[in-house]
């Protein structure tokens, strides 16, 4: 079970979808603007946010990066139209995944569980890697001494890489063991994650000594 909060300003759309996710045993709690969904996730402790993009008043788009300055809280955006302008623009702002309108109860389940996921192990000792520490224990990052809050989708993109340094990982094979999308998937996800996580680890994310693109491949975790 988790506790999922729905911002989303459809009527027919929010209804259903909270007797679906309340269907699978979740705690759903739901809001009808930006506005008032960030007011409700000031006091309930969610999991998740399920969060329109099309929303009077604040757009999805700003709720996400309010959302994204002051918490780790996983995001799954629902955007009606699932184009380029709609999918990048939320995941630059910080959502985890994105469901296209209009939503399949199966699928968001999918989504949810997927990005609240862990990866399991057993705790191993802190990794360094220049200015950068990762401890697999605690879940936890540092750079330069300082933690570094990551969202989970960042986090798990982070260690799935550093888990095999130099390995290249093409960006289907980083759908399926990060996102746990089994399917053709949108490589839009891994970019936008990536920009996302340099921008938070990396000395200069133009020039990036931990998260490496290899062009015409996918990524790889240094060389540092």
């Amino acid at each position: 079970m988790a506790r999922v909060l729905l911002i989303e300003d459809d009527p027919n759309v929010r209804d259903a979808l909270t007797l679906a996710l309340k269907g699978r045993d979740h705690e759903v709690e739901s809001a009808t603007s930006g506005e008032e969904g960030l007011e409700r996730l000031a006091r309930f402790a969610a999991d998740v946010v399920v969060l329109d993009l099309m929303l009077p008043g604040i757009d999805g788009f700003e709720v996400c990066r309010r959302i994204r300055a002051t918490t780790s809280t996983s995001i799954v955006m629902l955007s009606a139209r699932g184009d380029d302008f709609d999918v990048v623009g939320g995941l630059e702002a910080g959502a985890d995944d994105y469901v296209v309108k209009p939503v399949r109860p199966q699928v968001l389940e999918a989504r949810i569980r997927a990005v609240l996921r862990r990866a399991d192990g057993v705790p191993s000792p802190v990794e360094t890697y220049g200015t950068l520490c990762l401890d697999r224990a605690s879940l936890t990052v540092s750079r330069g001494g300082r933690q570094v809050a990551l969202p989970p989708m960042e986090l798990r993109l982070l260690l799935h890489l550093s888990a095999s340094p130099g390995q290249v990982f093409s960006r289907q094979q980083l759908l399926e063991s990060v996102w746990e999308h089994d399917y053709l998937g949108d490589s839009r996800l891994v970019d936008a994650c990536v920009q996302r996580l340099r921008a938070k680890i990396e000395d200069v994310p133009a020039e990036p000594r931990y998260v490496q693109t290899v062009r015409g491949f996918g990524y790889r975790f240094g060389p540092v």
